[in-house]
């Protein structure tokens, strides 16, 4: 009887932390029409078009102060490598110029915010 009652709990706890993921998930949805990961509960959503890239950050749907940050783009188009600074420009990081941003290039994103780097990583469609 009392692996019965084991097997109960251990199902009740399985299902009950399946449930709180759900609860704390994050819309992964574009907002800019770019693409969107989730890195350490932050959404990076990368905007990549051949005169401009920009990085817009949010915290639960709200755009994260990014002011005095920056971030460093690493483009991988086949055998090419492109590197980028993007600066502070209103509610994201951005730079213009000439860039390689057909499908399939990876993108890596090191950010700098408030002292801390995260890396994103990302693959333009």
């Amino acid at each position: 009887m009392k692996l019965a009652q084991l097997i109960a709990a251990l199902v009740l706890a399985a299902t009950g932390t399946a449930f709180a993921a759900e609860d704390h998930s994050h819309p992964t949805k574009p907002l800019q029409g770019g693409v969107v990961v989730v890195v350490k509960d932050i959404e990076y959503e990368l905007v990549a078009k051949p005169d401009a890239l920009q990085l817009h950050l949010r915290d639960h749907g709200k755009p994260v102060d990014v002011s005095k940050g920056s971030a460093k783009l690493t483009l991988l188009a086949g055998t090419e490598k492109q590197e980028v600074e993007l600066k502070p420009a209103g509610d994201k990081l951005e730079a213009k110029g000439s860039f390689k941003v057909g499908a399939n290039t990876k993108v890596v994103a090191i950010v700098s915010l408030a002292g801390k780097s995260s890396t994103a990583r990302f693959v333009l469609k």
